[in-house]
């Protein structure tokens, strides 16, 4: 994306959209997806599959063992979904059916003001990679017959 404080990563998975939208959508699977290694599992109450305005709270891990609270932005079956924390930071996936699988893009949107603050710490970057290694996790699960 053009928005330089919109990172993006995005590669095709030999799989059809709504098989990678059920794992996405499902948050007791974003441990075995996430590539930052800091998603532990979803706390209880959290619905099996996301909605849109769906809020959902994971157990996370970072050194230090933390709680997060997300919410549902977007959603549309099979094509969108994203959602936000306490910080608005935003996290979306798009999926796009094309020729012998389907175009998976992973964004991170941090351009609310505070989102300055991340920036020395270098998370843009970090994230940059960890959803790089998120699009393998969930092409290896899905890909596997």
């Amino acid at each position: 994306m053009s928005n330089s404080r919109i990172v993006s990563v995005e590669r095709v998975i030999h799989a059809p959209a709504s098989k990678i939208f059920d794992i996405i959508a499902n948050p007791y699977r974003h441990h075995e997806i996430d590539g930052s290694g800091m998603v532990v599992e979803p706390k209880a109450g959290t619905p099996e599959r996301l909605f849109l305005g769906a809020t959902f709270a994971m157990d996370m891990k970072m050194k230090a063992s933390y709680l997060t609270t997300n919410h549902v932005v977007a959603f549309e079956e099979n094509h969108v979904i994203a959602w936000h924390h306490i910080a608005k930071f935003i996290w979306r996936y798009e999926l796009e059916e094309v020729p012998g699988g389907t175009m998976v893009r992973e964004s991170f949107d941090y351009r609310k003001p505070w989102g300055l603050v991340i920036v020395p710490l270098g998370w843009p970057a970090r994230n940059q990679v960890a959803m790089e290694q998120t699009l393998s996790r969930i092409a290896a699960i899905v890909e596997t017959p």
